[in-house]
């Protein structure tokens, strides 16, 4: 029987499909191309595999508008393919944990096409957030909300005699309709869900936009300024944000989880503050929830540590598991960010820019822009840092290779919706979904025969996996390394600090494990112990700057 409790501190691979290798040459990535390349991933050391949505799909958003919830996009391949993948990462000791999308369908959805065909107060609108206008003839939305893409959040409707009609809510694109999750159809629909995809193999789920769920949307509906938003947020009491009741939908879900051997899991991505992460992240729950701090953090010691204590005291203290994480689809990958100026080193170069990278974007990024150096020599260190802690971990396929952001994509190729949403003030999240670099010549650097649907840069040769595999001391060997000590190494899920300078941080794990990553600009003195592991080679026998080794 597999260990009920293989999550808790795995190491948890992110699949973007469609840019991750293409069996067809059709160039979009597919599970055909998942399952060849699992040899690879097996090699890499990972526990389990995060497949980001792979349903039929307009593509209104990367894959998270879903037509069909048990499917497969016809892009992507079919269930026997799906199937197929599933066997092999299992045979090779990998989990899979696959997408799930619950705030909003697709516009094309079977549901949303029956909405859009029947009557006001129909049944088939009550399973989505329809509302009548404002104004003298309902022309003005029923509140001026803004969609997290740009916009307004609600999208009038046209009648089949042509007239218009009443607004849906969405709270991203208007091709993502939010579904009504008061309604028990939508509820039972989606344990349907869950069910068809756990009794095909599937271990795990990642929430989409968890904390979106449950609405309030009694008349009358505030306006923006009447939200108070970031004080409603910590409370529960926003219209449509981290609501209390949206974790009694979660109970229901942990009751089928637990139906099978061992349960399946879950982790919420949940944007909400920490002090009401634990609730999604509860065994009655979801049982994990991302933690996005480091994320959000510049490389700097004081930062690192105050994150790491806060967050393994509130895993400790609600019996979950913590989460780490750098990169995902939707953010700069911090290679990048960590080669950009902060903004008090940016001075008058690029006014503004910070290390999130977005400015550095909109000015139309280029890698010599960043310090390509640098950015790396901080990202390895600053994962060797995360693989050393208690909890799972969240990779990003790419991140392995060391990746940079490609920053240089035209207008004309972009397909990020926020982008478009948005123009001039979201450079969207392209830039980190561009296809993988297998090899380093060929049609798409190995990608697939037929080009990749996102522009590669020419400097993707460099970092494409065949030049890294088996090079001492790059970056795929430097994961490689990593993820196998990990695996030997890791115990018992605590942390002791030790003291140390202010840009060192040095803490041990049980069975005398320590590591140590050196934030400082200056090489420091190591503690006694065999260096099993290093981010960078020593330097007369010292932790160079930007460093972390593991000693035992």
């Amino acid at each position: 029987m597999t260990d009920p409790t293989w999550w808790r501190q795995a190491a948890v691979y992110q699949i973007y499909p469609r840019s991750f290798s293409d069996s067809n040459g059709d160039g979009i990535g597919d599970l055909k191309g998942i399952t060849a390349k699992v040899p690879y991933l097996q090699a890499l050391g990972i526990d389990a595999v995060w497949l980001s949505p792979f349903y039929p799909s307009a593509l209104a958003d990367g894959g998270y508008d879903v037509d069909d919830y048990r499917n497969v996009d016809p892009k992507l391949g079919t269930l026997a393919d799906f199937d197929e993948m599933t066997a092999a990462l299992h045979a090779a000791g990998i989990k899979l944990i696959a997408d799930i999308v619950p705030n909003h369908s697709s516009n094309r959805h079977e549901w949303f096409k029956e909405a859009l065909a029947s009557p006001k107060g129909s049944a088939a609108r009550a399973r989505y957030i329809f509302r009548d206008g404002k104004g003298e003839n309902g022309e003005l939305p029923p509140a001026d909300w803004t969609s997290v893409f740009g916009g307004p959040a609600w999208e009038r409707t046209t009648e089949a005699d042509g007239t218009p009609g009443q607004w849906y809510m969405h709270i991203f694109a208007k091709e993502q309709p939010d579904l009504n999750w008061d309604n028990p159809e939508v509820r039972e629909d989606f344990l349907t869900t869950l069910k068809f995809w756990s009794d095909r193999g599937v271990d795990g789920f990642r929430i989409d936009v968890a904390h979106a769920l449950s609405k309030d949307l009694s008349e009358p509906l505030p306006m923006t300024a009447e939200l108070g938003v970031e004080g409603q947020l910590l409370d529960g009491s926003h219209p449509f944000w981290d609501r209390d009741e949206v974790h009694g939908i979660y109970a229901e879900w942990r009751k089928l989880f637990n139906q099978y051997t061992p349960p399946r899991t879950a982790v919420a991505e949940a944007w909400v503050h920490a002090s009401r992460r634990a609730r999604y992240a509860s065994p009655d729950g979801l049982g994990q929830a991302f933690n996005f701090d480091l994320l959000q953090a510049d490389f700097d010691a004081g930062q690192f540590r105050t994150i790491i204590t806060k967050n393994l005291a509130e895993a400790q203290a609600t019996g979950a598991s913590s989460t780490w994480v750098f990169s995902n689809h939707d953010v700069v990958r911090h290679a990048t960010r960590y080669g950009l100026p902060s903004a008090a080193e940016a001075g008058n170069i690029k006014p503004g820019l910070g290390q999130d990278g977005k400015a550095w974007l909109l000015a139309g990024g280029k890698p010599g822009e960043v310090d390509v150096e640098l950015g790396l020599a901080r990202a390895r260190a600053a994962t060797a840092l995360l693989l050393a802690l208690p909890g799972s971990a969240y990779l990003y396929n790419g991140e392995e290779l060391g990746l940079q952001e490609a920053g240089e994509i035209p207008e004309s190729e972009r397909q990020d919706p926020a982008f478009f949403r948005n123009p001039g003030v979201d450079i969207g999240r392209d830039g980190c979904r561009v296809p993988l670099p297998w090899t380093a010549e060929g049609t798409s650097f190995g990608f697939g025969d037929g080009g990749a649907h996102l522009p590669q840069p020419e400097w993707f040769a460099e970092y494409a996996a065949s030049a890294q595999n088996g090079v001492d001391g790059s970056t795929l060997e430097f994961y490689r390394r990593a993820l196998e000590l990990r695996h030997e190494l890791q115990s018992a899920e605590t942390q002791e600090w030790v003291t140390s300078p202010a840009d060192v941080l040095h803490f041990t794990r049980p069975g005398g494990w320590q590591s140590v990553t050196n934030f400082s600009s200056e090489p420091v003195d190591l503690p006694a112990g065999t260096v099993v592991l290093s981010s960078a080679p020593l330097v007369g026998g010292k932790l160079p700057a930007n460093t972390t080794a593991w000693l035992v």
